[in-house]
């Protein structure tokens, strides 16, 4: 009996502190003048309503709008295999590594802009709900499935293309989809996962800089800051890097399944620890204890 009754006088303290979180995010709900810096709570407010709303859409529209995704961020490899073969044998191949950096963004330039869903930029944002008590973990999971399920289809469709094209119109060639493969997987699984947190950390980061950018062209200049770090640092992206290993699955035979297999799952679950423990677990408590 003692300990029901404390459990209940628990719950109801939790719901309070909840009511008085819900309400100070509703205060900050933005009606600041767009030439003043906008405030943590604003930004909070805004991505936790755009959360929301991911939720609220239709299974069909969720795996349409990754699966457009996943093809729309196969025109950064597109570039990227390119360059790479313009530039093959003219300069130094780890010169040709840090020049992809250039042309790396476009794709997510595509995608951001466009309004599609990628799985790295949503993590952290589709994370706030449940953070909030308004979405269930489960829900997450299941969202985070049909999200990566169409980024990853839509990944593997472009690759199949891009590898057929790219040579048919002399753009590329092979040796640049296995060079950039096994650049991708040539790490061990401890270092594949580590430098995937950090990629999820700076793609959380980015859709909250994003939020507080208003302006196209600002907004341009923010996915080329966060993602060309990505790409001179080598970290991995385990929506890019889909297309990458996958394109030398295959074309090559030195990219094996296993090598797509422990790449891609490594990726995933690092993108994710980012996204969530560094951008969106720690830019809601910040909050909730300015409140408490």
């Amino acid at each position: 009996m003692k300990e029901d009754k404390e459990k209940h006088l628990e719950d109801v303290e939790q719901e309070k502190k909840q009511k008085q979180i819900d309400s100070e995010l509703k205060e900050n709900e933005d009606k600041s003048d767009e030439s003043k810096p906008r405030k943590h709570g604003e930004i909070l407010n805004e991505q936790l309503e755009e959360g929301k709303e991911v939720f609220n859409n239709s299974t069909g529209s969720i795996l349409l709008c990754s699966f457009t995704a996943g093809l729309e961020i196969g025109f950064s490899y597109l570039l990227m295999c390119s360059v790479f073969t313009f530039f093959n044998g003219k300069v130094a191949e780890d010169t040709i590594f840090k020049l992809l950096t250039f042309v790396y963004p476009a794709g997510f330039i595509m995608v951001i802009l466009g309004r599609s869903l990628l799985f790295t930029e949503q993590t952290s944002l589709l994370s706030l709900p449940v953070l909030n008590k308004k979405e269930s973990v489960s829900s997450l999971l299941k969202l985070w499935g049909l999200v990566i399920l169409g980024n990853l289809a839509g990944g593997w469709a472009m690759a199949a293309l891009l590898i057929w094209i790219g040579p048919a119109l002399g753009i590329f060639d092979l040796i640049a989809v296995e060079k950039i493969s096994m650049h991708v997987t040539s790490f061990s699984p401890p270092v594949i996962l580590v430098s995937a947190i950090l990629a999820g950390w700076l793609m959380g980061l980015l859709s909250w800089l994003l939020s507080s950018a208003q302006e196209t062209v600002s907004r341009i200049l923010l996915i080329i800051m966060i993602t060309g770090i990505m790409a001179f640092t080598s970290l991995h992206h385990s929506i890019v890097g889909n297309v990458e290993v996958f394109a030398g699955l295959l074309s090559s035979s030195k990219i094996s399944f296993s090598d797509y297999l422990t790449f891609e799952s490594l990726s995933l679950l690092g993108n994710a620890i980012g996204g969530v423990v560094f951008v969106a677990l720690l830019k809601y408590r910040a909050f909730v204890y300015s409140v408490e």
